[in-house]
């Protein structure tokens, strides 16, 4: 996708050479609106780029001649604003997390993708944006994935846990008795190994709803398994000697 080369801001005449200038990004899901101003406030120009690595390289091309890049202000740089991040700080540019501008000075201002990319380098001029963004690009946003992941997968398992004892519940006599008094793994394997009946009717749909179920929870349990071992090698690898500690776990144990 071609850069949007029409400026969204007023032109001004480039900053001298050795002026640092400030560029700052409005993120969206498609397309970014950037802006550069001076260390004094003014705005130098404004343009948008796709949100594409081919966007980000003409972003920084555009902005360089304005003049010395030292700092960037991003807008959400934990989610459309993660991929620029990482290219400005791949560029030698620090980055500062800059917070979407407070609701009644949009109402003042307007509400533009323009404004917004210019309010974000003022709140870093104020010092209203000081922080400095995450990279995501290292061992913490490895972890963050993988426990991402096994939340949803834990979550999945103990739904699927309790459909299945809630199908028990209501089944026929000879189906709820035969599982009585094993625990939840041992509960899970007997009503995976169930046949399917050859007669229709509620018995044989019970029976295959609880096999689907315990097949569903021991899938999600391979899968809680092979995350837990992923979340251990990161922290090994990043902290070695950490997981020796006493009492020290990379992760709670799921529920069985």
């Amino acid at each position: 996708m071609p850069s949007i080369t029409h400026p969204s801001a007023p032109c001004h005449t480039p900053a001298d050479a050795a002026e640092d200038v400030l560029p700052s990004v409005d993120t969206h899901k498609d397309v970014h609106a950037a802006a550069v101003v001076t260390v004094l406030g003014a705005t130098l120009d404004g343009r948008s780029f796709p949100a594409t690595t081919d966007g980000y390289r003409q972003l920084v091309a555009w902005a360089r001649p304005l003049g010395i890049l030292r700092r960037a202000g991003v807008e959400c740089t934990g989610s459309y604003g993660a991929a620029p991040t990482r290219h400005l700080s791949a560029e030698g540019i620090e980055v500062t997390e800059v917070n979407q501008p407070d609701k009644a000075a949009r109402r003042r201002h307007g509400k533009t993708d323009a404004v917004d990319a210019e309010a974000a380098a003022r709140a870093m001029l104020s010092a209203r944006a000081t922080a400095t963004a995450k990279t995501s690009d290292g061992p913490a946003e490895i972890l963050r994935l993988f426990k991402l992941a096994k939340a949803s997968a834990v979550k999945s398992k103990t739904q699927a846990i309790n459909q299945l004892k809630s199908v028990l519940v209501s089944a026929d006599p000879a189906l709820r008795e035969a599982p009585a008094g094993l625990t939840n793994p041992h509960l899970v394997k007997r009503c995976a190994e169930l046949d399917d009946l050859t007669t229709t009717g509620p018995a044989a749909a019970a029976r295959h709803t609880l096999k689907l179920l315990a097949r569903r929870i021991q899938h999600l349990a391979e899968e809680i398994d092979d995350l837990n071992k992923r979340i251990a090698e990161t922290v090994k690898a990043c902290a070695p000697g950490l997981l020796d500690a006493y009492g020290a776990a990379p992760t709670a144990p799921p529920p069985r």
